[in-house]
């Protein structure tokens, strides 16, 4: 069951069977607990991890002193701060867990050793560093072509479990509006699925 979610999550054609065993060996299982803080603002990233159950954020604190929630991480999800890991500078967000949670770590040097000696693995991190490089600039583009209402939705069909166990104000940073605008924006939905046939 365990070797399964290792090899759900680095799927790529080119891993061996036999890789995911020391793949799986090079993870280690922890738990966090509700809002316990994984990584500080201003800290190097080492480590990164696959989520099995629970719920994170990410966020910034903008220049007039508020939280920006910049992204949501739960259950099959890889939570990585990309930049402070990999280029090994201090990282611009903090993570935080949301729920009591239950993921597998793998220290930065553990990666670089999958990296360089497991061909498929190689592969592997290219390809969902492209994917995530797409996602990124797909995020941006919609802050600004989408309205706070389509994002919402969006949200809803991608994340549903964010939209039921997260506070309104995280979700509300996260789609760049007010508490305001998203309480108005969810009864306009609500009453739209109420009054369909």
């Amino acid at each position: 069951m365990k070797n399964s979610f290792f090899e759900s999550t680095y799927n790529h054609p080119n891993i061996k069977k036999e890789d995911y065993k020391n793949i799986m060996d090079a993870h280690t299982k922890v738990e966090f607990s509700k809002n316990e803080i994984i990584l500080n603002e201003g800290k190097i990233s080492n480590e990164y991890f696959l989520i099995k159950k629970g719920l994170f954020r990410s966020f910034v604190i903008d220049y007039k002193g508020n939280e920006i929630t910049t992204g949501f991480f739960g259950p099959n999800d890889i939570l990585i701060e990309v930049a402070s890991l990999f280029l090994r500078i201090p990282s611009e967000e903090t993570i935080q867990a949301l729920t009591d949670c239950e993921v597998y770590k793998i220290e930065f040097n553990d990666f670089q050793n999958l990296y360089r000696t497991i061909e498929g693995f190689t592969e592997w991190g290219r390809s969902w560093m492209s994917q995530q490089l797409f996602m990124a600039k797909h995020r941006a583009v919609t802050m600004h072509t989408q309205s706070a209402s389509q994002r919402y939705l969006n949200l809803i069909q991608e994340k549903p479990q964010i939209i039921k166990e997260v506070p309104l104000k995280y979700i509300a940073t996260y789609l760049g509006i007010t508490d305001t605008s998203l309480s108005r924006i969810r009864k306009e939905v609500l009453s739209q699925t109420e009054n369909l046939p």
